[in-house]
């Protein structure tokens, strides 16, 4: 009979694709738990920087993702003080460019995460540095030579910040306040900061919406949530129970956050901050029997949205 252990476990490898011979022995060692099935970031800087990178690539890559990569992760090696995410080979420039900052002349702010910077590693792929708090992710894919070329400026775009030893720009140092002070008035940022930070640490699970058609519609309003709406495959509280169980809306430790009093459909609750998953339509490839005039039996094809 399965084991709480081993319940974790199966949850861990299902959300991040990690071996589950070491998932095991991450719930042995009482890392992870059947009621937060991933571990979490323990530094709040880091949490903070994930949740940047969930929301600007949510936003980003909406409804144009290969493969059901809807964050352009295949994988993850979530622990404590880190986090690696696999990214699709076929995603991997999009999703440096989307995350590099560039100021925007036209809307007078940062297009990317603010405050990130590029550090090549030949040998283990890219890190992703916050110069605002020494905060990092790595990067990896299958090719071992990883090579991306940026494009230039223009059009409206200048880089603020490529590589590492490059400071904050204003813009960026402004944008990064904003975020840390939350976006509405009596929100609590670190609520939200735990909730995109648990998403991005399980990319297998949020992948699931876009099976159907490869890709999803994905977008936030503001910095307090991420939406994720699919029109064909899995039913909305299919994914949304697959999320909850891996411990997504789990209080976290000294939170004082409680469980949500009341459920409402499709919308996972930690504090203010939302993960909103919904479903649209029916599957293109559905068939029912309807009845016709004559009373005989026919197929009818259904369209998806």
């Amino acid at each position: 009979m399965p084991t709480n252990r081993h319940r974790a476990a199966e949850l861990c490898t299902r959300a991040t694709g990690v071996p589950h011979r070491v998932a095991l022995g991450w719930a042995s060692q009482g890392l992870i738990t059947r009621e937060c099935a991933i571990p979490d970031a323990e530094d709040p800087e880091q949490r903070s920087f994930e949740a940047r990178v969930a929301l600007v690539l949510g936003n980003a890559l909406r409804d144009s993702q290969s493969d059901a990569a809807l964050l352009g992760f295949t994988g993850a090696w979530p622990t404590g003080s880190g986090l690696v995410l696999h990214v699709h080979p076929d995603m991997d420039h999009r999703v440096i460019h989307e995350l590099t900052p560039r100021f925007d002349a036209g809307l007078g702010r940062i297009r990317g995460v603010p405050g990130l910077r590029l550090d090549w590693q030949s040998d283990s792929g890219i890190i992703l540095r916050c110069v605002a708090g020494g905060s990092a992710i790595r990067l990896s894919r299958s090719q071992p030579a990883w090579q991306c070329a940026l494009p230039c400026d223009g059009d409206g775009l200048t880089y603020v910040g490529r590589y590492r030893q490059e400071p904050l720009h204003p813009t960026e140092r402004q944008e990064l306040d904003d975020w840390y002070a939350g976006s509405l008035a009596g929100h609590d940022p670190t609520a939200r900061d735990w909730l995109l930070s648990r998403l991005l640490r399980r990319p297998l699970l949020v992948n699931s919406a876009g099976t159907a058609h490869g890709s999803a519609n994905t977008y936030s309003h503001g910095y307090e949530d991420l939406v994720i709406e699919w029109c064909c495959g899995p039913d909305a509280d299919v994914v949304e129970a697959q999320l909850r169980r891996s411990g997504l809306a789990a209080p976290p430790p000294r939170s004082g956050y409680g469980v949500d009093v009341e459920r409402l459909p499709g919308v996972i609750n930690l504090g203010e901050a939302r993960v909103i998953v919904r479903s649209h339509g029916t599957n293109r490839h559905h068939r029912t029997r309807i009845a016709s005039p004559d009373g005989a039996a026919r197929t009818n094809r259904q369209e998806c949205w």
